[in-house]
């Protein structure tokens, strides 16, 4: 709901604000007042283009901002959340201004925003119905989505699009699995030559270190051997071996610990060292003996080494690189082998997704054929009261070549303002004030069921008058027990049902032409009412009728 829009500098317009509440709101004033500019700020608000031309002359910039309570808007809620603006206090504060040099720039919540954001929100927020173009219900989805409503069908339209989602991801699978079996098969020459190179070597990722330790053994064997050969002899198996000379100074220490207890601990690192050098001297001699001298394994060696060089030049770079490129190339040829069987299993899922689909969209066509003939008629009725009296409203199914993710038919509301003549299609019903009465028979009828939650109305009162003038009244009340409506208006009969009544009025300051916004209560309401009517808005006779009207009128909201 609309809590209060805010116009600073914007056409004729220096600073005003309405204060806006639950039930019906309307607007009256002088012709040329500037009533519809309140009407062209909010559509400015709710995402329409905006023209330098609408700052007010000698202005650098136009402000226009309002205030939502959007606690009963989910919709708006979760685009707010989505884009991740804060919501406090279930206010949405959503601001716009134009510069004078062109340049514009949108807020919501605080958080800088675009036009197009403003349009999401403004789809959530207000229908806008008259000489503007912020009309949802001109647009398609909505129509369809007002005919499922009012059919009782928004869930089963939520089963449809779902159902068509498994049906185009079933479809996906398949069509990725053939492409793949064709490129699998495209190649299936390199890959049969890929896999049986790298199957063929027997890689191991962490061979490559083994190799080239057993290589340098085999290489320095000589080296190895005669090292290995000299550390035996000096240090265990010689004649002047270090292990007979520390035996002697190992016996040395032992009696220097007999005689002071305190050279115990030199005494038992003299034995750990003794010990330590005899198992080197000893493990020395084994290694020489066991030292291998075998050039021909050497040169298996070094073409094993050759061999994984080169796999890792074309697979690489590393080993793992290589064992992967085997197993991809394995896989994508196993893919020929059991991609008949998987085709099968995707192909049963995919018609069991389309059956499944066809089903949901043939119960929601019937719901809809249903729904279509009582709009139509429901909404139908409604025109004549409206001064339509030869209008005909229709809500036209049109097949579709195959049921698609909305249903098996598109849906398009029509209507004809003469007899005789074939339905249009909305967008096409040339009159502003024609269109909105009817868009105002469609609320009529969708009120309960419509999640716009304010509907404004400008030129609705265009060319009416007498009983279609009290009708339409009537009508915007009705309306306006499960909406908010803010009505533009000339008809007194009109402002009489307000529950909020505020007058537009130009006046003169300083050479400069202003129009401001004014709430009306008490004698000024009266006053105004008698102005509407036609009379002397002072005479006693004007005022008594006014009186009358808005005592005739129904209790109201506010």
């Amino acid at each position: 709901m609309l809590i209060e829009l805010r116009v600073e500098s914007y056409a004729v317009i220096d600073r005003a604000a309405v204060r806006l509440g639950p039930g019906l709101n309307v607007l009256s004033g002088e012709t040329g007042a500037g009533k519809s500019i309140i009407v062209g700020a909010l559509s400015l608000l709710l995402g329409e283009r905006a023209s330098s031309d609408a700052v007010r002359t000698g202005a650098e910039r136009a402000v226009v901002e309002g205030v939502f309570d959007v606690s009963a808007n989910p919709a708006v809620r979760a685009l707010l959340e989505e884009q991740g603006i804060v919501l406090e206090d279930e206010l949405l504060i959503v601001r716009r201004e134009v510069a004078a040099e062109g340049r514009n720039r949108a807020w919501v919540n605080g958080s800088p925003g675009t036009v197009g954001l403003l349009g999401e929100l403004g789809a959530h927020l207000a229908d806008l119905h008259g000489q503007h173009e912020h009309q949802t219900l001109l647009r398609a989805e909505e129509q369809r989505q007002i005919l499922d409503a009012f059919a009782g069908a928004t869930e089963l339209a939520g089963q449809v699009a779902a159902a068509h989602a498994e049906v185009a991801a079933a479809a996906a699978r398949l069509a990725e699995l053939d492409r793949r079996r064709r490129e699998a098969e495209q190649r299936a020459d390199y890959l049969r030559f890929q896999a049986g190179e790298i199957e063929a070597a027997g890689i191991r990722a962490d061979e490559e270190a083994e190799l080239a330790a057993e290589a340098a053994r085999l290489e320095h064997a000589s080296e190895l051997a005669e090292a290995a050969e000299r550390l035996h002899q000096e240090l265990y198996a010689g004649e002047r071996a270090m292990v007979g000379r520390l035996a002697e100074l190992r016996r040395l220490a032992e009696r220097l610990a007999h005689i002071d207890a305190s050279l115990a601990p030199s005494a038992e690192a003299m034995e750990g060292a003794y010990f330590a050098l005899q198992e080197v001297g000893r493990s020395m001699g084994d290694y020489a003996n066991g030292v291998e001298h075998d050039p021909g394994r050497l040169d298996t060696l070094r073409r094993r080494q050759d061999l994984l060089f080169r796999l890792k030049a074309k697979y690489g770079p590393d080993l793992s690189d290589v064992i992967e490129t085997g197993s991809r190339a394995r896989a994508e040829l196993d893919l020929i082998d059991r991609a008949g069987f998987e085709r099968r299993e995707l192909e049963a899922a995919l018609a069991a997704a389309r059956e499944r689909h066809n089903a949901a969209a043939v119960e929601l066509s019937a719901a809809r054929t249903a729904a279509a003939r009582k709009l139509e008629e429901a909404v139908g009725a409604l025109l004549p009261r409206l001064g339509m009296e030869g209008g005909t409203f229709a809500a036209a199914l049109r097949g579709l070549p195959e049921p698609g993710p909305h249903g098996a038919e598109g849906v398009e509301l029509r209507v004809a303002l003469n007899r005789g003549l074939e339905p249009r299609p909305l967008a096409r019903v040339a009159s502003g004030g024609e269109l909105s009465r009817v868009m105002l028979a469609l609320k009529t009828v969708l009120a309960r069921v419509d999640r716009v939650p304010t509907l404004v109305f400008d030129e609705i009162d265009a060319g009416i008058g007498g009983r279609v003038a009290h009708r339409v009244a009537e009508t915007l009340a009705e309306v306006a027990r499960h909406h908010q409506v803010f009505v533009i208006t000339h008809l007194a009969q009109l402002a009489a049902r307000a529950d909020h009544h505020h007058l537009v009025e130009k006046r003169e300051r300083e050479g400069s032409t202003l129009t401001s916004v004014t709430e009306l209560t008490g004698p000024e309401r009266v006053r105004e009412l008698a102005r509407m009517l036609g009379g002397d808005p002072e005479s006693a006779a004007s005022l008594e009728h006014a009186r009358e009207l808005l005592e005739g009128a129904p209790e109201r909201v506010g």
